[in-house]
């Protein structure tokens, strides 16, 4: 039987484990991959923890860990058109990625570049394409300034990198320790903690015109602050009533095949790097998403799966 990382309830670290489980088979609209490597984002174990997207159901265990993937498609479900089996492919998952087998709705799911490795194409479904949808929704024009907050994550990294190429003045928030690396994305850096607005204004004495935040709570407030325009402001961490009380608005995304597309061809173009840092095979997934849980990773980490 192929192996899957999954959680067994809602809870810590504690309730997930490596398990053998049944091959899943595609319904209507959906992939079977055999998947190759998966991107390791907060939203995993935010999920484990017990957090429900809006309009999502109650999980039923073991649940899958992971939401996004790539791999070879193995078997289409009823109505695919456009891929078929030995077709290589990554996209969003519908119940984990972090598993020999996979399953991707085919309307998030994208042909990937023969250039593109499956290491980095399993990260660009969250990230990448969380970012991409950031920036376009601000729409700043060239020579505008944007400030990103948790600019050391994977979402973050993205965004620096399509901002600027945009010709985006980009100023990125993050720890004094991920100084080098976001200086290597093309951003200004700013060291995260409090007063942060105030290191804010002597970086950049003409202020920000824009701000892409996925930091959530202070550092929300005090990026809020620094904008005339306060519909500048954007959020992939807090609330849609937290953002929308200091007239921003939450990241609205996309989920579209056509993102996936653009944000390969980025890769390929070498307009965009995943920054993939490290990667651990299936059977160390656990600590691969403890790092992503404890906050100390710079761009991503990936599983890399050998499928049965």
């Amino acid at each position: 039987m192929p192996k899957a990382y999954v959680y067994t309830r809602h809870g810590g670290p504690e309730t997930e484990a490596l398990t053998e489980v049944d091959r899943p088979v595609p319904g209507p609209g959906q992939l079977l991959i055999a998947v190759r490597a998966a991107g390791v984002n907060p939203i995993d174990w935010k999920l484990r923890s017990g957090y429900r997207r809006p309009g999502e159901d109650e999980r039923t265990f073991p649940a899958g860990i992971g939401s996004e993937a790539a791999g070879v498609v193995v078997e289409t479900g009823e109505g695919v058109t456009g891929f078929g089996p030995g077709d290589e492919v990554f996209g969003n998952t519908v119940d984990g990625g972090y598993a020999e087998f996979a399953l991707l709705p085919v309307t998030v799911a994208a042909h990937k570049p023969a250039a593109l490795s499956f290491t980095d194409a399993a990260t660009l479904p969250v990230a990448a394409a969380t970012a991409y949808d950031g920036v376009h929704q601000l729409a700043l024009p060239a020579g505008a300034t944007l400030l990103v907050t948790g600019a050391g994550g994977g979402v973050g990294a993205a965004a620096a990198q399509i901002a600027h190429a945009l010709g985006i003045r980009v100023v990125g928030v993050a720890s004094e320790p991920k100084k080098d690396f976001v200086e290597s994305l093309g951003a200004v850096h700013v060291p995260s903690g409090p007063d942060l607005a105030t290191r804010v204004r002597a970086a950049v004495p003409g202020g920000v015109d824009g701000v892409f935040d996925l930091v959530g709570g202070d550092t929300l407030t005090e990026a809020a602050g620094l904008l005339a325009d306060p519909a500048r402001l954007i959020t992939a961490a807090a609330s849609p009533d937290t953002v929308a009380a200091l007239g921003g608005a939450r990241v609205a995304r996309a989920r579209t095949a056509a993102v996936l597309d653009a944000v390969a061809d980025l890769v390929v173009r070498g307009v965009l790097n995943p920054y993939v840092t490290e990667t651990v095979p299936l059977d160390r997934a656990g600590e691969a998403l403890r790092a992503v849980e404890n906050g100390h990773t710079r761009g991503k980490i990936v599983i890399e799966v050998t499928s049965a």
